[in-house]
């Protein structure tokens, strides 16, 4: 772990916390901190972010009036009210603990599927954050590269969005050379992001999972030898990343295997980083995690599955007290000599993107696997519902498969009987040379909106949304 303390960027108390927090972290990540010594740290953080909110945030001092902050622990964090993201549209700059001008960096939320909300980040949000995800990489890139440092290519926005900004610190802290070449970009475009991979020898990309497909449909169409491409490693974030979605990507690209990286966003900052089994750890250290039913929003502990509610122990420019991300995870220890510490959580979905289906309510996780399990050489899918002419369920899975497939009528067979198992109906699965180019939009605004066309009832405003960006995604253009 980087050992040198960041600048202060409009924080004169940063080298005080930094002194604190840096032997902390480092025992984290060595595995050296005790259970007592970490939940003795947690507890005074959780003191001292809620007297930072109650004093400096509009929001906060209303939403908490009444409650003797000194007297709340980790262990009765459940009974404070919970933030929400319509607190967050509504309250816009009430939240913050301070003034924009505080921060080192100003973000904001894209704005999607409501309101731009601020984002900005405090030196110690991003020093803490940044750290997590430079030890993560430190260990992922020894794993595959050894001693010497990869080529780094970043496929991901940059303004007033915090990706390239984090990429390009961790990149610099490691020593390596980074490349910012996202697809999406009208000053890039696929077919110069494909010769600069080339040129320069770009063996790890960081970007979200749809666009691991995006990119392989985009080198074939500018007759490019997948086999020959120096690529070797995905690191993905920004959605759902099944370890089928990550087994389909290598059969894709030949010499490339598929890690997550992160899990966070532009309000939560880093709350897991990747490890090279695959699995995400939670950045213990900077938060306390809970979890509750999604539907009541009763609490079900600190382990096991529900909604992630996430309290922030970083008092930077906007910490959020019982934050309900609105995702579906899973929670448990990390396995004896885990490449990472933290508990592992695996994402499962938004809560929102749920969805009912024959005789069954399904998880966007859920649903994934069922197509993609043991599928090979697939480009894309996307899964179509409407009602049949009895007024059921009917569900039709597109799938494009890479030219000179060996088996497309076992593929389509397989992705057949699994949804029939799962849902109880009779699916029906084709293969096409061309899917709807809203299946490139990923995490752009959600990957129920990429990948699921549901139309038995009016589009939302997500899949609207998602349906006005395609063309920005276009793979030939």
């Amino acid at each position: 772990m980087s050992t040198a303390a960041p600048l202060a960027a409009g924080d004169p108390g940063l080298p005080a916390f930094w002194e604190s927090y840096e032997p902390l972290s480092r025992a984290f990540h060595d595995g050296t901190l005790g259970d007592e010594e970490l939940e003795r740290w947690r507890s005074e953080r959780l003191t001292a972010v809620l007297r930072h909110v109650t004093e400096r945030s509009p929001f906060y001092r209303r939403h908490l009036a009444g409650v003797d902050v000194t007297r709340v622990t980790p262990a009765t964090l459940a009974a404070l009210p919970f933030t929400t993201k319509d607190d967050l549209r509504r309250e816009m700059y009430d939240v913050l603990s301070g003034s924009p001008a505080d921060a080192a960096v100003f973000y904001e939320t894209t704005g999607t599927t409501g309101p731009s909300t601020p984002c900005p980040r405090g030196a110690r949000d991003i020093a803490t954050s940044n750290a997590a995800v430079e030890e993560s990489w430190r260990r992922v890139l020894r794993a595959h590269f050894g001693d010497r440092m990869p080529v780094v290519g970043l496929m991901g926005p940059s303004e007033l969005y915090a990706f390239g900004d984090v990429f390009t610190s961790v990149t610099a802290a490691l020593g390596a050379c980074h490349v910012k070449i996202w697809p999406e970009s009208p000053r890039v475009g696929f077919q110069k992001a494909l010769r600069l991979i080339e040129d320069l020898g770009v063996e790890v990309i960081v970007c979200a999972p749809a666009l691991c497909l995006s990119l392989a449909k985009a080198a074939l169409h500018y007759g490019y030898d997948l086999a020959r491409l120096p690529v070797k490693l995905f690191l993905v974030l920004g959605e759902i990343c099944t370890p089928e979605f990550a087994a389909n990507v290598a059969t894709v690209w030949p010499h490339a295997q598929v890690r997550p990286t992160l899990y966070g966003s532009q309000e939560s900052l880093c709350i897991a980083t990747g490890a090279d089994t695959g699995q995400l750890h939670l950045s213990q250290p900077n938060y306390l995690f809970e979890l509750v039913d999604p539907d009541t929003g009763e609490f079900l502990g600190t382990r096991g599955e529900g909604e992630l509610v996430l309290t922030m122990l970083v008092d930077g420019i906007k910490p959020l007290i019982r934050y309900r991300t609105g995702d579906l995870v899973r929670i448990g220890g990390a396995p004896p000599g885990a490449p990472l510490p933290g508990d592992v959580v695996e994402v499962v979905g938004r809560a929102a993107d749920r969805i009912r289906l024959g005789n069954a309510v399904l998880q966007p996780a859920e649903l994934e696997t069922a197509v993609l399990d043991t599928v090979s050489g697939c480009l894309g899918y996307q899964v179509v519902i409407d009602h049949d002419e009895a007024g059921g369920d009917r569900v039709t899975v597109r799938l494009d498969l890479l030219p000179g497939h060996p088996d497309r009528d076992g593929t389509t067979a397989g992705v057949a009987v699994r949804l029939g198992a799962l849902t109880g109906l009779d699916a029906t699965v084709v293969v096409e040379d061309e899917l709807d180019p809203v299946t490139h939009t990923g995490s752009f605004v959600s990957w129920k909106a990429a990948r699921v066309l549901d139309d038995r009832a009016p589009l939302d405003t997500s899949v609207l949304v998602a349906r006005q960006v395609a063309h920005r995604y276009a793979i030939t253009t």
